[in-house]
């Protein structure tokens, strides 16, 4: 019997447990997903929860599902992830990425009680003043 602990051992090297035949399949599978995929991804969900954070959900209640806080968060977020990953990504995946960047942006302008001043606003630290 050996007084191994199964949590100690990881799917990277060495004999993998049993249980780990599932997460070494996973990590082959994202291996195989071309970063443009994965970064476009993650823009599209950080995408979709800043628009129900604005209150653009498509839902009888989206008015209470708003958080303008939580929706500058993220849209800062997205303005890094994309101007950062623009050049990478190139300009097929990046222009819709920026167009809804940009909706969000201004939905997040109108959507505010107190104006934020031009180049304040969510993400205009990477992508300019909106408007």
């Amino acid at each position: 019997m050996s007084t191994e602990d199964s949590n100690s051992r990881n799917s990277f090297g060495g004999d993998a447990p049993a249980g780990d035949a599932g997460v070494s399949q996973q990590i082959r599978d994202i291996a195989e997903v071309p970063a443009v995929e994965v970064i476009t991804t993650g823009a599209v969900h950080l995408m979709s929860a800043a628009a129900v954070k604005v209150g653009l959900a498509d839902d009888p209640n989206a008015e209470d599902l708003k958080d303008l806080d939580e929706a500058r968060k993220l849209i800062t977020a997205l303005a890094g992830l994309v101007s950062a990953a623009a050049p990478e990504i190139g300009s097929q995946h990046a222009g819709p990425l920026r167009d809804g960047l940009r909706s969000l942006q201004l939905a997040f302008r109108e959507a505010s009680i107190i104006p934020d001043a031009p180049g304040k606003g969510p993400g205009e630290k990477f992508t300019g003043p909106v408007n």
